[in-house]
């Protein structure tokens, strides 16, 4: 029994009454909201461990939730869930901050498994900010600086870097990577991790072509030194 607190904002009775079992089964603590309002007030007075977000709520919706909650500098992970097939919705929800997505109809199997593996990753707030050289990273409000100057991140850009600052100084190849930061999803080469390389070092690297912080190796992967 894991005890970890999971936060469930869904307006479908029904959907949300079936989540709270079955979480409830794996031995999480569930809260549930049915409006984005009041999900917003829920998450910032209970503080979960982990947030399941549908993206159409009355109220306000899922993505408007999670942009304001991370501009409070809520720092727990969110998965959405949403019924919509478009890809927009899920690259949007992930820019703004959202950590993982579920489409419906969705297996319990699956939505538990992505749940463990996001509460497996999530770092401690020790690990909130980054440092190195000209460049400052908060990853609690996914806000990021270089040279005193505000630079825009994605979700996933910061993702990449949060991994490669928890195993600061080593290699951390690029599988690892798609499988760290990508998990489900899927890429057909790791030609997504070195795209995604090469803007952080344009964001913030003082000279992205002769990096000196977010560094290649050859044959290998990436690490940050």
């Amino acid at each position: 029994m894991s005890g970890e607190r999971i936060l469930v904002i869904e307006d479908e009775p029904d959907l949300l009454r079936g989540l709270e079992l079955n979480l409830k089964a794996e031995g999480y603590g569930v809260l549930t909201a049915a409006r984005g309002d009041t999900g917003i007030e829920q998450a910032l007075r209970e503080r979960p461990e982990l947030v399941l977000l549908d993206i159409m709520l009355p109220g306000m919706n899922g993505l408007d939730v999670c942009r304001e909650l991370r501009k409070k500098g809520f720092d727990a992970p969110m998965i959405m869930l949403t019924a919509k097939a478009e890809e927009v919705d899920r690259v949007v929800g992930l820019e703004i901050g959202a950590d993982d997505y579920v489409t419906k109809p969705f297996g319990v199997r699956e939505l538990v498994a992505r749940i463990r593996a996001r509460l497996r990753k999530h770092p401690g707030e020790s690990d909130s900010k980054l440092r190195f050289g000209q460049a400052e990273v908060d990853f609690a409000r996914h806000e990021a600086w270089h040279k005193g100057q505000r630079v825009e991140l994605t979700g996933k850009e910061l993702e990449v870097l949060r991994l490669l600052a928890q195993h600061r100084g080593e290699i951390v190849t690029r599988d690892r990577l798609l499988e760290e930061v990508w998990g489900y999803e899927t890429y057909p080469t790791t030609r997504t991790v070195d795209n995604h390389i090469l803007r952080l070092r344009q964001k913030l690297e003082d000279d992205p072509s002769d990096p000196r912080y977010i560094l290649s190796i050859y044959g290998e992967g990436y690490k940050l030194v």
